[in-house]
């Protein structure tokens, strides 16, 4: 159960560090925020100030226009108040951090989202030592177990070329920050035509390429004309287009959705969606445990998606694990 002295506690804001006085990934407005990522259940507008990584900050300008930033490079420790906090990178998406903290010789870290698999968009997720660890349970059942990236978006590609023999667009449905970018990186192992986006996809991909992040050629939908015929090209439109008039553009078309969801076969069937492609942004559950394992944490919170499952496997471990309910939300 959580204590009055953790250097952590879970308020109406979000995730509170006294000794430093700040939140983390708060969801109501605060004075002083960290920021572990761009996505919108962690990233939200109202904060007094921002502390981030540089590559988050950009993506923070991008969703939520002018705010007060503060940059801090991946490891490169800074004081607020008591506290002595680094952001260390997550692998989730592009600048994704989490938040290490020491207070007293105590240290905390508490994850935000975060993966173990390779992704040429984003720095790979480093272990940091920690005595409590917060961590993303999103994906925590036995049954999340992902294949290797390349081989799910060869999927995509082998997909993309049926639908061309029959004379149909192949459009798929991925998040608009983070997921579509590394389909478009892990793309520049194959020879495709440009894949087409969808405009709410390519305002992130500028982000990501004024980054540097290296990707395929991509074209807009909106520049095709209104009597082009998309039959044979790969589509790529985030999630909210799937069922909307934007869709009757393309007059003969199967649609695949990209996410560690489509892992269970009845999410697709339920979705109506013609194909699935098991790609996450997140721990899978061996990864999950490993992680926990590899931090040397002696107590572990875990928060969001399934965590019964995980806290139940961590105390027959001998780990003190329970659940923090938090607001934040689905971006797999």
């Amino acid at each position: 159960m959580a204590q009055a002295r953790d250097l952590v506690q879970l308020r109406p804001e979000g995730l509170y560090c006294p000794a430093g006085d700040f939140h983390i990934d708060p969801w109501l407005p605060v004075p002083r925020a960290v920021i572990t990522h761009g996505h919108g259940d962690h990233a939200r507008e109202g904060m007094g100030e921002y502390h981030c990584t540089p590559g988050t900050a950009p993506i923070l300008r991008w969703r939520l226009g002018t705010q007060r930033i503060v940059e801090h490079a991946h490891g490169e420790p800074f004081e607020l108040g008591d506290a002595r906090v680094s952001l260390h990178p997550a692998g989730h998406v592009l600048g994704s951090a989490q938040v290490r903290i020491e207070v007293a010789g105590e240290v905390w870290v508490a994850s935000g989202d975060y993966k173990r698999q390779p992704d040429p968009t984003c720095a790979p997720f480093e272990v940091v030592r920690c005595d409590t660890f917060i961590t993303e349970a999103t994906f925590a059942l036995p049954v999340y177990r992902w294949p290797e990236t390349r081989e799910a978006v060869a999927d995509i590609v082998h997909w993309r070329r049926a639908c061309e023999a029959r004379g149909e667009a192949a459009v798929l449905f991925c998040y608009a920050l983070g997921k579509a970018q590394r389909v478009l990186a892990e793309m520049r192992a194959f020879d495709e035509p440009p894949p087409l986006l969808h405009g709410a996809i390519a305002a992130g991909v500028e982000v990501y390429r004024a980054a540097g992040i290296d990707m395929v050629a991509t074209e807009l939908v909106s520049e095709q004309g209104a009597r082009a015929d998309h039959a044979g090209r790969l589509v790529i439109a985030p999630p909210s287009a799937a069922g909307s008039p934007w869709l009757r553009r393309f007059r003969r078309a199967q649609q695949g959705f990209a996410s560690g969801w489509m892992r269970i076969r009845g999410n697709r069937r339920r979705r109506n969606y013609d194909r699935g492609f098991v790609i996450s942004d997140h721990a899978d559950w061996p990864d999950l445990l490993r992680t926990i394992e590899e931090t040397g944490a002696r107590r572990v919170f875990a928060t969001h998606g399934t965590t019964d499952a995980l806290v139940r496997t961590l105390r027959e471990r001998g780990v003190d694990a329970e659940t923090l309910r938090t607001s934040f939300g689905d971006d797999a």
